[in-house]
């Protein structure tokens, strides 16, 4: 069955980047398409700073292929629960303490998939 394309706020296409997995993922790159179940949410701190002001809260979640810690910024904390399959579409990956770490940064956006 086709699949009809994806539309944004005035009719601009957004377009479908093929699925990333966690094992190919690399510090200080874009994440296009990421797929992940959320495992753990730590709890939520307000965070000062020059470019954000707002609740911050870590979580980890993984795929078929290993685990990343993932930061949820503002309201997405209060949308994602634990157990929610989400994607990540033009998120960034950093590297913290030696781990990996995906977030949404200014312009990427989460959205659950499955609860």
């Amino acid at each position: 069955m086709a699949r009809k394309p994806s539309f944004r706020k005035l009719g601009q296409k957004i377009k479908q980047h093929k699925r990333q997995f966690v094992r190919d993922l690399k510090a200080d790159t874009v994440v296009k398409r990421l797929e992940l179940v959320i495992l753990r949410i730590y709890p939520r701190r307000i965070v000062h700073s020059k470019k954000y002001n707002g609740p911050l809260a870590a979580a980890c979640g993984r795929d078929e292929s290993g685990l990343v810690g993932l930061v949820l910024w503002g309201e997405q904390i209060d949308r994602i629960r634990i157990g929610d399959i989400v994607r990540i579409q033009s998120g960034w990956c950093t590297l913290r303490d030696g781990e990996l770490v995906v977030s949404t940064g200014l312009s990427g956006r989460i959205t659950v998939i499955d609860r």
